[in-house]
């Protein structure tokens, strides 16, 4: 089978270094260009001696990258850059995905309200789908241009997707107007790769904390999500916090049950709805997850319990770094292409 010719732009971050990882294993892809402009003319296995004699290529200056040539072009950047050349890419074919929230909101207002940028194309919005592939494969296959799901986002959307898809089927099992609380925690690598305090071994190690409290730009993403799966408006409380961890997220969500979805038996809907995605472990009743049961892989654990009858707590662990971002965008390149979905992703977490 001929090889996917892929292109990374924003190859010297923790996302880039990630679909370097993944990308330099896969069995149908053949990374072509990678591009950094402060790192321009460094060799990729200088920078990172984990990929010596697996990644041979050099970073380039974006503008003289051979993008154009490539079938699909990965965005690892700071919001704002993929659209700004998204345009000139489809029109050459290449299919963009997309790391970063240029196409992630339908709604532009609130995109310049949480990222301070008018978009760049809005046109190009009807040619982007959202990357999520547990709830948007078909969409995926014939797509162009994938705003794929944020790390916070993925989580949590994953978390409620079987019980507001029951909802809306069957209504009344949650009450909506209770606002589901979403209390989430991030390895320090989510900040990205990035000189700040705040990202210090001595301000970050041995120390927990909230942040983001009063609104986090992934809470307008995250809502709207939640409402399509739900049919109807969802109420969200999203409170992100920050671990003295590399990798990994963990999300607690709390739901409010009504009479009708005390009934449910939410171990046997989550287990059925997720039978078949590759990437979706449902747990056993009464396990608990942790976040080394996902580092470095791509996989979603998923585990609910039951302490009160009007009370559901759902719990999901995956690697912001892997499922959160670079995995689960190799899964979206691999559907767009008829491929495996599993292909290139099939690494068992680290233990320890």
């Amino acid at each position: 089978m001929k090889k996917i010719k892929v292109g990374i732009v924003g190859g010297s971050g923790y996302t880039g270094i990630e679909l370097l990882r993944l990308l330099s294993q896969h069995p149908y892809a053949e990374i072509v260009t990678i591009t950094s402009r402060s790192d321009a003319g460094t060799h990729v296995a200088d920078m990172y001696p984990s990929l010596r004699k697996r990644v041979d290529l050099v970073f380039q200056d974006p503008k003289d990258a051979p993008l154009k040539e490539c079938d699909v072009v990965f965005f690892a950047t700071p919001h704002g850059v993929a659209m700004s050349m998204a345009r000139e890419l489809v029109a050459n074919g290449v299919k963009v995905i997309d790391l970063a929230a240029d196409f992630r909101l339908k709604d532009l207002e609130a995109f310049k309200k949480w990222y301070k940028m008018d978009h760049a194309c809005p046109e190009m919005m009807e040619k982007a789908v959202y990357g999520q592939p547990e709830t948007m494969r078909e969409q995926m296959k014939d797509a162009m241009i994938f705003g794929m799901a944020g790390c916070y986002p993925t989580s949590i959307e994953l978390g409620l997707l079987p019980l507001l898809e029951l909802h809306k089927r069957i209504g009344d099992i949650v009450d909506i107007k209770q606002t589901i609380i979403a209390d989430s925690k991030s390895g320090i690598s989510g900040a990205g790769k990035k000189a700040s305090v705040s990202n210090l071994c001595a301000e970050a190690s041995d120390n927990f904390k909230a942040y983001g409290v009063g609104g986090h730009r992934h809470s307008p993403e995250i809502v709207q999500q939640l409402t399509e799966f739900a049919g109807e408006p969802v109420s969200l409380s999203f409170i992100p916090h920050l671990l003295p961890t590399i990798r990994g997220i963990f999300s607690t969500i709390y739901v409010q049950l009504t009479r009708k979805g005390q009934e449910v038996n939410f171990q046997k809907v989550y287990e059925e709805r997720y039978a078949n995605e590759p990437f979706v472990d449902v747990m056993p009743q009464g396990a608990l997850p942790e976040t080394r049961m996902v580092r470095g892989s791509n996989y979603v654990r998923i585990a609910l319990y039951r302490k009160e009858p009007n009370f559901l707590i759902i719990l999901v662990v995956e690697d912001n770094l892997v499922k959160g971002a670079s995995g689960q965008a190799v899964q979206a390149m691999n559907i767009a292409f008829g491929l495996p979905e599993t292909s290139g992703l099939e690494q068992i977490a680290l233990v320890p």
